[in-house]
């Protein structure tokens, strides 16, 4: 038997050099190595025959972007002549974890004045909780119903004369006949409106409400930018001079005592009561929302544009989720419309649409923003 030194001293010969030290740090780290390039899709062949042993890996996009820089990079450096690999799950080149913002920023298109009328909006609210909505609904409840009915029935009959102008306008002349037939029946045998005798089921002559605002967009006036004033409310720049133009209907044409503050004060006060109390219900949907001063602009911009379109025989446009919710929970209260409600076994809409009115968008891989806002 050789010698033990013998045999070590030809070892090298026989057995080849010993591994140096870096060649044993680098046989250490080879797992490590192995495992981060099986994630990626490639399977290392060690030469024995045997799969590499995997390592659990903590991943994060800054581990990612950790092992984006050092010696890895060298081993997935492309090849000269060689196409770079596609990134899995990516679009055009972008990495699956990215997430695309397209849009543009900046106030809404209808919405130029956006900071001007959040604020104004923001004022109103405070001054109708604290102010308007007492006085209304003192109004409501401590009036009795027919007095009060009475009230509003002479404003509304006031505004006959500027409905039957504008339907005359637009060259409907049926509805302007029929107009100022309800005119006449209520301000005379309805005692100056005070009770609608022509709305009676007897004489069936519906109440239509017109105005100059319609007219301008009958014949292709633009809104302009939306506004939201104090005394107003939700308006454009469209419907506010139309709106004036309506005032200015009885005292230009019948003066005396239209044109008197005796007359301006009381129509004014009634007028803004009734209306208030009209939108009440609304308000409170509207305020159940995630952003109620974008929801009162887009349903009024909404219906404002359903408006014209059925006044010049169009098709409306595409109603938003907002307004079809509002409408429906007005219709049908807040639980939703029972199943008799529809007709012939219908079913019940959809509630998704309404669901995401209130609740903010769900986080996608690739996010479009039309029309962001502030909020």
């Amino acid at each position: 038997m050789p010698h033990a030194s013998l045999l070590v001293m030809t070892s090298p010969l026989l057995l080849g050099p010993l591994p140096s030290a870096a060649m044993v740090e680098t046989s250490a780290a080879a797992p490590h190595i192995a495992a981060i390039e099986i994630a990626g899709g490639f399977r290392p062949d060690l030469g024995d025959g045997h799969a590499p042993t995997v390592l659990p890996l903590n991943w994060s996009l800054q581990s990612q972007d950790d092992h984006n820089v050092g010696p890895q990079d060298d081993a997935d450096t492309p090849q000269s002549g060689s196409e770079p690999p596609n990134d899995v799950g990516g679009t055009d080149g972008q990495s699956e974890n990215e997430i695309v913002v397209d849009g543009t920023y900046g106030p809404p298109e209808g919405d130029p004045m956006g900071v001007f009328n959040e604020t104004s909006y923001r004022i109103t609210q405070d001054l109708d909780e604290v102010f308007v909505e007492p006085v209304a609904y003192a109004y409501r409840d401590g009036l009795p119903g027919p007095l009060r009915d009475g009230l509003g029935n002479v404003v509304r009959n006031l505004g006959e004369p500027a409905n039957f102008l504008n339907f005359l306008l637009q060259f409907k002349i049926g509805k302007a006949v029929e107009t100022l037939g309800r005119f006449a029946i209520n301000s005379t045998l309805g005692m100056g409106g005070l009770f609608d005798i022509a709305g009676e089921p007897g004489v069936g002559l519906p109440y239509r409400r017109n105005g100059f605002a319609n007219t301008l967009g009958f014949y292709g006036v633009d809104t302009g930018a939306y506004l939201y004033l104090p005394i107003t409310g939700a308006t454009t720049v469209r419907d506010l001079i139309g709106n004036s133009l309506d005032q200015a209907v009885l005292p230009f044409a019948f003066g005396a005592p239209f044109d008197r503050i005796e007359y301006a004060a009381p129509y004014f006060v009634i007028s803004n009561l009734d209306a208030r109390l009209e939108v009440d219900a609304e308000l409170e949907v509207l305020d159940s929302t995630i952003d109620p001063y974008s929801a009162r602009r887009d349903t009024y911009l909404a219906r404002r544009a359903r408006d014209i379109a059925l006044l010049r025989g169009e098709e409306p446009p595409a109603a938003p989720a907002i307004l079809e919710e509002l409408e429906e929970e007005l219709e049908c209260g807040p639980d939703g419309c029972a199943e008799d409600d529809f007709e012939d076994g219908a079913s019940d809409p959809d509630p998704a649409p309404a669901i995401a009115a209130r609740q903010l968008p769900a986080i996608a891989e690739v996010v479009n923003i039309t029309q962001p806002t502030t909020r």
